[in-house]
């Protein structure tokens, strides 16, 4: 499957660029954004000009005898039904005004070669796909040649990535993209990309149905988005979708598909690619987008307002705050959050947007980036104040992706350790893990940094290990009673163990014991068995440094709401 990205000119780099979905730049940091894995879309001269191309230009062809060149018989034409046509013309129109082509120009088609993890076995990879990956090249359109592409970031949660190419040749002639202004509703857009596995460049047409803060499906978050009524397709991904002035307004990433909807696509706006762009320039990498880790209650109904003693109808009510956020430490349970930055904060949980439009509370914070400080307006108790907090990005204790691609393990005596993730949880399907473990998954919170769910995946067979071989997808809770707090920890804690057993805790209280003698010593033979490189990965072979202060939990009990909008099942509560 091959992507597409373009090449932008943005205002955040003080020289010529290129974005698309999944984003490429080069050695000159000349950024060509492309999207991360999913879908996308661009302009009206561009319409017109393919219509011009349908085999034969009407300029070049008479219908029913009329005039223009092939009219008249000769040793080399044909008279047909009172079609002429003149074989030794050419029949593919040639343009002598290329400026209306340039944009076409400036997208590329990314082609990347991805080999995933195997999760239920972490010391190995899959088969190599084609997909959006690790080997990336691009090649620009109309020319054969393919040009190695490196990665420089990866916005998981926005959909995007930047390359970089290296080779001066892939840059010669190249004329960047203008990243445009957000658009307005019934704005047309058109967007080009390469769909469906074609090698020529596909452009499709429509208007702007609807700007908001959207879920972002692959990175699991809420963004501003785009959307168009634009056909979207797989191999769309990353392509840019242009105005009717030829700037490019966002690349497309996403579409909607159900039975009772049709043509509902998505953009990733400017704003957001801007803001993808200036967090790499200003960090030499991406951080993210920040948030205040909140859970939030619209306040509609007066008498709630009342009960609070919120005099208007303003504010969203806290009702839990992520212990690992910043904003812990001035935030309580139960105030009502009336300002961001001086910008007033709707009871629907709303703000301005525009001029007489309104957008979901998320918007203001993602404007932000990774460190920054707000400024809260809150009503505590009836007594309104004012308090300032940093903004981070969300750390889930159950991540969505992997960093670095590969994920920890550790074998010990056949038990495969390995920490619980959304990408584990799909390989292995919902329905192996269990009820208790998929509801920690969706519903608990982290309570100190670097906090994880530790698992045994699976165990190794071995005389060792007997009695334990059926055991799988468990959480382990202790080892010779010390509370695990992620796998680096428990690889700390046997490789540190002076003990005669191992004792393991796990949960619904099942307990192994392992004599650690004689698990040393099987770990060689198991190793050889299964033809397994080493009995850990190797970022668990750095040395363990215990900065991970456990938070004490407050007495409500982190398992009441989802821990994300994208499963949140009551309308009026929201995460920000």
């Amino acid at each position: 499957m091959a992507g597409v990205a373009g090449l932008f000119a943005s205002p955040a780099f003080p020289f010529p660029s290129t974005s698309a979905s999944v984003s490429s730049c080069s050695c000159r940091f000349r950024p060509a954004v492309a999207r991360a894995p999913r879908h996308t879309p661009p302009g009206r001269r561009v319409t017109r000009r393919f219509d011009e191309v349908e085999g034969v230009s009407k300029r070049r062809r008479g219908i029913g005898g009329g005039g223009g060149g092939g009219s008249q018989a000769s040793s080399s034409s044909r008279k047909d039904r009172g079609l002429a046509v003149d074989f030794k013309e050419s029949q593919v129109a040639e343009f002598e005004d290329l400026e209306e082509d340039k944009f076409l120009n400036a997208v590329v088609k990314v082609y990347c070669t991805h080999i995933a993890p195997d999760y239920g076995l972490p010391w190995q990879k899959q088969r190599q796909h084609a997909s959006t990956g690790r080997q990336v090249k691009v090649k620009r359109r109309g020319d054969d040649k393919k040009y190695i592409a490196k990665v420089l970031a990866r916005g998981i949660e926005c959909d995007l990535a930047l390359l970089s190419v290296e080779n001066e040749e892939f840059w010669r002639g190249t004329e960047p993209l203008q990243l445009g202004r957000l658009p307005c509703l019934q704005d047309s857009v058109t967007v080009v990309g390469y769909p469906l596995g074609g090698d020529t460049i596909s452009v499709t047409k429509g208007v702007v149905s609807r700007i908001e803060v959207t879920p972002y499906a692959h990175g699991t978050s809420d963004l501003l988005g785009i959307q168009i009524d634009a056909a979207i397709n797989p191999g769309n991904s990353g392509g840019p979708a242009f105005n009717d002035h030829g700037e490019c307004i966002g690349v497309a990433f996403q579409v909607f598909r159900s039975d009772e909807a049709e043509n509902i696509g998505y953009v990733i706006p400017t704003t957001v690619v801007s803001h993808f762009l200036n967090d790499y320039q200003k960090n030499g990498k991406y951080t993210g987008f920040p948030c205040l880790g909140v859970l939030l209650q619209k306040l509609e109904n007066p008498a709630l307002r009342e009960s609070l003693k919120v005099p208007s109808s303003e504010g969203v009510l806290v009702r839990r705050v992520e212990p690992t956020a910043p904003a812990s430490k001035v935030l309580r349970k139960g105030d009502v959050i009336t300002s961001f930055d001086g910008v007033a904060v709707g009871c629907e949980g709303t703000v301005p947007f525009r001029s007489t439009e309104r957008i979901a509370f998320r918007y203001l914070t993602s404007q932000k980036y990774a460190g920054d400080v707000a400024q809260l307006g809150i009503i505590r108790a009836g007594n309104t104040m004012k308090v300032q907090t940093v903004l981070q990005p969300r750390k889930h204790l159950v991540p969505f992706h992997v960093e670095g691609g590969q994920p920890s393990y550790l074998i010990v005596a056949g038990l495969v350790f390995t920490p619980l993730t959304e990408p584990f949880i799909e390989e292995e399907c919902e329905e192996t893990l269990g009820l208790k473990l998929l509801a920690k998954a969706r519903y608990s919170l982290s309570t100190f940094e670097g906090e994880q769910i530790v698992i045994v995946s699976q165990v190794l067979a071995h005389e060792v290990n007997i009695g334990y071989e059926h055991m799988g997808n468990q959480q382990v809770i202790k080892l010779n009673g010390t509370v695990v707090k992620n796998i680096h920890h428990l690889a700390h804690l046997v490789d540190n163990c002076k003990d005669k057993f191992l004792t393991f805790e796990f949960e619904d209280d099942f307990l192994v014991v392992l004599d650690r003698e004689e698990a040393t010593t099987a770990s060689s033979d198991i190793l050889k068995e299964h033809a397994i490189p080493s009995v850990r990965s190797s970022d668990l072979s750095e040395p363990y440094v215990d900065t991970e202060q456990e938070i004490q939990k407050p007495n409500d009990d982190f398992g009441d709401s989802p821990v994300t909008n994208y499963e949140m099942g009551v309308d009026c509560l929201l995460w920000a």
